[in-house]
């Protein structure tokens, strides 16, 4: 009766650290959603002595950084008129 017992705790043990997991699991994926580390950094990084510099790659990081501005404008716009709606 008493190994029964003990098992019967360890389970609980086990399933309540599985929740927990899911529970972080969920929270991270809420926190990678909202996070825009990885955008302010493509505006804000330092320029890279050792990578090579050329007109064509210039313009194409410029076309991204309006896209990306064009992007995020539309979508605080859309975002602005499903509230006030």
């Amino acid at each position: 009766m008493a190994s029964g017992w003990s098992l019967n705790l360890q389970q609980k043990k086990l399933i309540d650290m599985t929740e927990q997991e899911n529970q972080q699991e969920e929270k991270m994926k809420l926190k990678e959603y909202f996070g825009f580390g990885e955008v302010l950094g493509y505006f804000f990084r330092k320029k890279d002595p050792n990578r090579p510099s050329s007109f064509n790659l210039k313009v194409m990081h410029g076309i991204n950084k309006i896209s990306i501005i064009m992007f995020l404008i539309a979508l605080t716009v859309m975002i602005i008129r499903a509230i006030t709606r």
